[in-house]
């Protein structure tokens, strides 16, 4: 058990996502209920059962990068970086860093940058050996947002990725802040990234029978989480970045302080490589645990973060774990799907959302679950429908449930100063 005394929190925030590049817009577009699905224009969609996702609008690698460097860089490493240099301005640390053996990593991604490699392949049998990039493998690997963002700021601290598919960006924060506790580091960037809208990832998850299909003209309404009418979760990049302190690290230099985490915990379902345990007991185990983490009790938390992805099967599951645990409170707690209006950036989702939950506590506000409109008897909770809410919100809890059975939950804290 990491050592309680050395508490965490979150100084920096850096967010690329459907609906932009900028954190307030980003959290005024959440709390006005717009959606960032659109037709696809990455690639050519036509023939494709799903045409939509949810691509960064305002992103353009020559705005960030040296195009020789951008050419090297996986699409996945690109926005990570930019993310983090986000979060850094945030946060206000000095660069170059005063202790770097003390600042630490923690990246993730559920696929990475696996189009290098794609590209590579086409190359090799199209062109031969000959025209091959000495970059194709180093540029997929996919530890190399985490190693490219050591490299921007010099961290020189523990470094770490964490591929767990959907739940990769609630681990890596987690895991982050289990990192500080033990006194491995006093800052860590910790995140998720996510960048590979191809045609490959949306015809393998449409043969999978997991993308909405009744919406290409009206992409918009397509993520419907809790909905009767949802048909499927929408594919989108993104990636956050938390700068994550030490305590008295970051009052030390009088950081502004958007949350604390408290309690982290990850479980395996070990049941099925793509669908939800229906008795929803790994998801159950794992918001206690990290409710035990953080030693506050069930009826204390005031808002939950869902994993909400938009398909049939994970949100009955995930509304029946947290009726399940909870009780009668389930029913007075707001929730909420981010998903919902930016769809769901796999790797990347789980930092998003803890970002989201920062901002909810530094705030009092919480941002609606859009497009539902049609109640589902299994999914009978208050998921905070179509409006935004002002409410006094000191504890969150943000679950993560991804494919192989990878659960992860994080608990936040208002700070009070």
């Amino acid at each position: 058990m990491p050592d309680s005394l050395r508490r965490v929190v979150i100084t920096g925030l850096g967010l690329l996502t459907p609906l932009g590049s900028d954190r307030e817009a980003i959290w005024a577009a959440l709390l006005a209920g717009k959606s960032g699905i659109r037709r696809v224009t990455q690639f050519e969609p036509n023939g494709l059962p799903c045409q939509i996702a949810g691509e960064i609008p305002d992103y353009q690698p020559e705005d960030h990068f040296p195009a020789k460097e951008a050419r090297r860089l996986s699409r996945a490493s690109q926005v990570a970086m930019v993310a983090a240099r986000k979060a850094m301005t945030d946060s206000g640390l000095p660069v170059p860093l005063a202790r770097p053996e003390r600042v630490g990593v923690y990246f993730g991604t559920a696929i990475g940058g696996i189009e290098r490699a794609d590209e590579g392949i086409q190359v090799l049998r199209t062109q031969g050996y000959a025209r091959v990039s000495p970059f194709l493998v180093p540029s997929a690997l996919p530890n190399m947002p985490a190693f490219h963002v050591t490299q921007e700021f010099g961290a020189l601290g523990p470094n770490s990725t964490i591929t767990t598919a959907c739940a990769t960006g609630t681990q890596t924060v987690g895991e982050a802040a289990f990192a500080i506790r033990a006194g491995r580091a006093d800052v860590i960037l910790a995140g998720g990234t996510e960048a590979l809208i191809r045609d490959f990832t949306l015809g393998g998850f449409a043969a999978m029978r997991a993308l909405p299909t009744s919406y290409n003209d009206s992409p918009e309404r397509a993520s419907r989480p809790f909905d009767l009418r949802r048909e499927g979760f929408v594919f989108s990049e993104g990636a956050a970045c938390l700068v994550m302190e030490e305590l008295e690290h970051a009052r030390s230099r009088r950081a502004h302080i958007y949350a604390e985490v408290v309690g982290y915990a990850a479980s395996s379902d070990g049941f099925h490589m793509a669908a939800p345990d229906p008795t929803a007991t790994g998801a159950i185990r794992t918001m206690q645990w990290a409710l035990e983490d953080a030693a506050i009790l069930p009826r204390d938390v005031d808002y939950i973060n869902a994993h909400g992805t938009s398909t049939p099967a994970n949100d009955a599951m995930e509304t029946l774990a947290i009726k399940r645990l909870f009780g009668e409170h389930a029913y007075t707690i707001p929730i909420s799907s981010t998903k919902s209006m930016i769809g769901h950036p796999m790797g990347a989702a789980g930092a998003i959302e803890a970002a989201v939950c920062a901002l909810t506590l530094d705030r009092g506000q919480i941002h609606p679950t859009v497009n539902y409109d049609y109640p589902d008897p299994e999914c009978d909770l208050d998921y905070v429908p179509n409006q935004a809410r002002t409410a006094t919100v000191r504890v969150t809890l943000s679950n993560s449930f991804g494919l192989g059975g990878q659960n992860a939950c994080l608990v936040l804290r208002r700070w009070e100063g």
